[in-house]
């Protein structure tokens, strides 16, 4: 349920937002639910070159077939990141990283020594261009000690955009550039997420229970994810 609880926020984040740069996976899905349920006229783009795309299912990759079957128009990369990333023509940006540190930084490279990483992860693909080209970035992440960092073993992706971090356990929000913890979970304590955390926690004065989801959104999301 707490993956579902993550989902529905993260997809409620995007109310009232005219375009969203997305990956595959949570954010997908977020995204996804937001058109189904709460903004119709949410303009989905891929790093694929997709633009406007309309899945009616969480895509396997960037280049699922669907995206562009549904899209609106499709682009190169190259242009995708020259004309429409770079210069801000893309609202906001939903990103993931395998680290999360307290300043909101993502590393999405190694876990580890670079030379010699325990895991070598993805890469940085176009992820330090879109937050710095994007109006406003959001990450969704698992909150877990592993994810949330004292130290990045590797510095992909500046935060300096980010706006918030939606976890399976609450929202984080930067406050005087350091995540702050301002809502949680039903069922979730400040203990819990404190403990899940690398560092010392700022948390904010009044903390909010974020709204548990609704008949439409679960049943809109168990569709989606069942196609």
């Amino acid at each position: 349920m707490s993956g579902e609880v993550q989902t529905v926020v993260a997809a409620r984040s995007l109310i009232g937002k005219r375009s969203c740069f997305i990956g595959v996976g949570r954010p997908s899905a977020a995204a996804i639910l937001a058109r189904m349920v709460h903004n119709p006229d949410l303009v989905l783009v891929y790093e694929s070159g997709t633009i406007g795309a309309k899945p009616h299912r969480v895509p396997l990759s960037i280049g699922d077939g669907e995206l562009a079957e549904t899209a609106d128009l499709v682009v190169s990369v190259p242009e995708m990141f020259n004309y429409w990333i770079g210069p801000g023509r893309v609202q906001v940006a939903f990103l993931g990283a395998a680290q999360v540190d307290r300043f909101a930084n993502l590393n999405s490279t190694v876990i580890g020594d670079y030379d010699r990483p325990r895991t070598r992860l993805p890469g940085a693909g176009g992820a330090p261009e879109i937050a710095t080209g994007c109006e406003e970035v959001l990450v969704i992440a698992p909150h877990n000690r592993r994810t949330f960092v004292e130290r990045l073993d590797f510095l992909t992706t500046t935060g300096a955009r980010t706006t918030k971090v939606i976890t399976d356990l609450g929202l984080l929000e930067p406050r005087d550039g350091e995540l702050t913890l301002t809502a949680v979970h039903s069922g979730v304590t400040v203990e819990q997420v404190q403990e899940a955390t690398g560092w010392e926690l700022r948390i904010a004065a009044a903390i909010a229970t974020t709204e548990a989801p609704t008949d439409d959104e679960l049943q809109a999301l168990g569709e989606l994810l069942s196609r």
